[in-house]
């Protein structure tokens, strides 16, 4: 039997479609190996947000080509799609494909391997109209399913490569996301996670659909008790929106909502497309329908010409705001964007000092949210057991906070009423009512 090793750079999406690429091979009789071992195939999904991305592309395909000089190395993904003839310039590499033809994987992989030819299939993803559909019939997780609903970005932040990469928004014909959906019902799962690159924007190149007509048809579907987001944009938060998703019931009371800084006149050389008074009104409507939500953002500290007052403006708003958890990057240029061109970069060692005391905040305001919990009951889906302690089981609540409680018996993809009655680093400790 022949092997295939993979290697995944990146976000959820490339996470979802590194598992479809292993389920295609696993059809056409392949094992799965690790990515440390001896491989006929390799195939390193690639992510190219930052520079420092496409060097661990590069890193990994060296690695490659040690562990088996003979192999096939297929380079997928975003770093291939944005700078194809630089990866076919990469010593060992046979097959290049970008964000679309994924699908061909198997048959590229197994051509490169018989002629010794090197098969480059990228394309210009700005002419691609419409969803790339890649099936996953076998989920590896037993809890938690993600379900890609669309693809490209139209947004063009002046400091993100991704509309290059992913090329305009294309979205899954809704019939397709519910018999996929049913499926995981069928299989016992609870909780769907719909996810893409950015996903509020689903449904502006289709007639008639929106987001919220996938989450009230997910809705109905027996079986499926959480409906979580990934990732969204303050502009899909509207009376009406919030209104229709308390109305299903279903959708978890946590927001991934993309913030970046919390300087007006920041937020304007990114190119975002809101102030941080109008975040602030998103944020406020969702604790209107749901008072106990988790509220997790990103932050880019030391953007271009960002001055002490801009960043302070952002650690008061952040502060304000009281978000449960926030995720903090520095800035890095990356070529082809706007942002990279412009002027006043910011020294390394700033940038490290402001995200140090952001992530002190971040790590503040997350304990503060944490600890409101104590000695309440919250629904819990488990999803493992510790690796140290078979009994202690962990799992996460609908606003997504990690929970660990103690049961004899495996309670995995059960969701538990759980009284909280401590905290320890980032968990809360409960014990299981019923």
């Amino acid at each position: 039997m022949r092997t295939v090793a993979f290697h995944t750079l990146g976000c959820k999406v490339n996470q979802y479609e590194t598992e479809a690429m292993e389920e295609l091979f696993e059809k056409n009789n392949y094992s799965i190996v690790n990515e440390n071992d001896i491989a006929d195939i390799y195939v390193i999904n690639t992510c190219t947000v930052t520079n420092l991305s496409d060097r661990k592309s590069r890193q990994f395909i060296r690695k490659a080509k040690r562990l088996n000089k003979n192999g096939v190395i297929a380079v997928v993904g975003c770093y291939s799609q944005v700078s194809p003839s630089e990866v076919e310039k990469i010593d060992g590499v046979d097959v290049i494909i970008g964000t679309s033809d994924r699908r061909r994987i198997v048959e590229l992989c197994e051509r490169a391997m018989d002629t010794n030819e090197i098969i480059n299939v990228v394309q210009n993803i700005k002419t691609y109209k419409k969803f790339e559909k890649i099936d996953i019939d076998d989920i590896k997780s037993k809890t938690r399913a993600y379900i890609k609903i669309q693809d490209g970005c139209n947004q063009f932040c002046s400091y993100c490569i991704i509309p290059y990469a992913r090329g305009p928004i294309r979205s899954r014909a809704i019939d397709d996301i519910i018999e996929e959906t049913k499926k995981l019902s069928h299989a016992g799962f609870k909780e769907v996670i719909l996810t893409g690159i950015h996903v509020a924007s689903y449904g502006r190149d289709l007639k008639n659909i929106q987001l919220i007509d996938i989450i009230e048809q997910i809705g109905n579907i027996d079986g499926i008790e959480r409906i979580r987001l990934s990732s969204v944009e303050p502009t899909l938060i509207n009376e009406e929106f919030m209104k229709s998703i308390a109305r299903v019931g279903k959708v978890c009371d946590h927001f991934h909502l993309s913030l970046q800084s919390g300087s007006n006149s920041v937020l304007k050389r990114m190119n975002r497309k809101y102030t941080s008074e109008i975040y602030k009104e998103k944020v406020e409507l969702i604790r209107k329908y749901m008072p106990d939500a988790g509220i997790t953002t990103d932050i880019i500290v030391g953007f271009p010409g960002e001055t002490d007052e801009e960043f302070k403006e952002t650690c008061d708003f952040v502060n304000e705001i009281k978000f449960s958890r926030i995720h903090v990057f520095k800035y890095s240029p990356r070529k082809g964007t706007p942002a990279a061109k412009y002027p006043d970069q910011i020294d390394g060692n700033v940038k490290n000092e402001r995200s140090d005391k952001l992530i002190e905040l971040g790590n503040k305001l997350a304990f503060e949210f944490m600890n409101r919990f104590k000695d309440r009951n919250l629904d819990v889906l488990f999803e493992e057991a510790n690796k140290n302690n078979i009994d202690l089981h962990e799992g996460y609540t609908t606003n997504y906070i990690r929970v660990a409680a103690n049961s004899n018996i495996s309670i995995i993809g059960e969701i538990k009423s759980t009284r909280i009655v401590d905290i320890q680093n980032d968990l809360l400790i409960g014990e299981i009512l019923h």
